[in-house]
Order: structure tokens, then C-alpha cells, then sequence
């Protein structure tokens, strides 16, 4: 079994989602008392979030690639990124380190392309939802056909993720506005919804629509098992 390196705490919330799912399916394809083999380094969130929203992205990849070496040094055979929208910083990072970096918008492109959807809506931080390190590379390296909520419903999005699920808080009415929002994606001829923040999946599950969930955390974390177990 490869040795798993996690680079999380963006935000914790969604990093204990991968480190549980992980640990599940390893257990639940190896039988008996297995566990993952993991390497984790989790960042100070709120040094993250300041600099993210001050546009200091090279600052950011610095502090991540930073980790990402620690965590080759401890061991890891490859990487994860625990955190959709620090993706951006995803070059910096690889440049830094000498084992591979599983990628999550490759991840979760090869799941939508497998299910056979060409048109997918793409929910997540504004950063994720308005740059093109994201919808970018799923359109120009995947070939898949991106759409996006309104201005408006993009600032909802990504208040009810800052505001609201990175610090744990779920409520029903912010619940209803994504699906309000996922409805609309939907109207204009989205196939599927990918839930591009890890933090999403606390909110809104497939029990809750009957609109196709990509739960980018949860494509992630089986993609990762794979890589580990071959």
C-alpha cells in the first residue's frame, strides 16, 4: 500500500471528511484492521483565507508548498490537495516536490466523463467559479462544457462557504438557496452539478436532488484509495 499525503485544514471540516472516507474504503476493500497509510500536514485556515481574499496567491503556494515537502519528507508517496480552490496554486506546489500530485479537477473529470456528461454546472468559492485554473482545465484539458451560476448567485455560493460550512454551521435555508441556484444550473442545460468546494457536500447530498452530484471531496478520496492500492 502507497503511503496517502494529505495536505489539508482548508478547512478542517472538509479534511476529517477525507481522512474518515479514506480510512473507510481502504477498509472496506482490504477487509480485517487495515487503515490508509497517511501523511498529513494541515495550515492555519485563517493565514489562508487572509491572503486569498488579498489576492496574495504566491504567498499561499508558498505556504503550501512548503507542507507539501514536509509531507514528501514524511514519507508520501503522492500528494492530495485538500481544498478545491487552493488548486490555483497546484503548479507552484508540484514544482516544489518530486512525487505526483493527484489532481482533484482531473479526478472529478474523469468521473463526469464517465457517466457520460458533457454539460455540468460548477458550484464552489468565487475564486474556483470565476478563474480559470478550474473551469479552465476542465473545458481545455477535459472537453467538457462548464456552467456557471449568475453574479449574484455566485456571491451566495461563496458566503454561505466563508460565512457558513468552513466554520461548521449548516442551516436549511441555505440549503434551499443552493438548490434554488443547482434548479437554475439545471434550466440552463447543466447535466450535472459539481459540488466544487469540499465543504459543499456538508450542505447539499444526492438524497436532496434529483439533479447529478459530482462531490468533488468524495471523488477525491476514492481516487486517492486507488492510486494507493495498485
Amino acid at each position: 500500500m502507497k503511503t496517502i499525503g494529505l495536505l489539508g485544514g482548508m478547512s478542517w471540516e472538509s479534511t476529517a471528511l477525507y481522512y474518515r472516507w479514506i480510512n473507510e474504503l481502504v477498509r472496506e476493500k482490504l477487509g480485517g484492521l487495515h487503515s490508509a497509510k497517511i501523511a498529513m500536514y494541515s495550515v492555519d485556515f485563517q493565514e489562508i483565507e487572509e491572503l486569498q481574499h488579498s489576492g496574495e496567491w504566491d504567498a499561499t503556494g508558498k505556504i503550501l508548498s512548503t507542507a507539501a515537502k514536509q509531507i514528501e519528507n514524511a514519507g508520501a508517496d503522492f500528494l492530495l490537495i485538500c481544498t478545491n480552490t487552493m488548486h490555483k496554486v497546484a503548479p507552484q506546489v508540484e514544482a516544489a516536490i518530486d512525487i505526483p500530485l493527484l489532481h482533484l479537477a482531473d479526478a472529478t473529470a474523469n468521473r463526469i466523463k464517465a457517466d457520460g456528461i458533457k454539460n455540468i454546472g460548477l458550484l464552489g468559492t468565487r475564486f474556483t467559479m470565476e478563474q480559470d485554473f478550474y473551469a479552465g482545465r476542465l473545458r481545455d484539458e477535459h472537453g467538457l462544457n462548464v456552467i456557471l451560476p449568475s453574479s449574484a448567485e455566485r456571491e451566495i455560493v461563496h458566503r454561505v462557504i466563508y460565512e457558513e460550512l468552513v466554520v461548521g454551521v449548516v442551516r436549511d435555508e441555505s440549503r434551499r438557496e443552493y438548490l434554488r441556484i443547482m434548479d437554475g444550473l439545471r434550466a440552463q442545460g447543466a447535466e450535472g452539478v459539481i459540488e466544487g468546494c469540499t465543504e459543499i457536500v456538508m450542505l447539499v447530498q444526492q438524497e436532496h436532488t434529483d439533479i447529478p452530484l459530482f462531490d468533488t471531496t468524495a471523488i477525491h478520496a476514492q481516487a486517492a484509495v486507488e492510486m494507493a492500492l495498485t
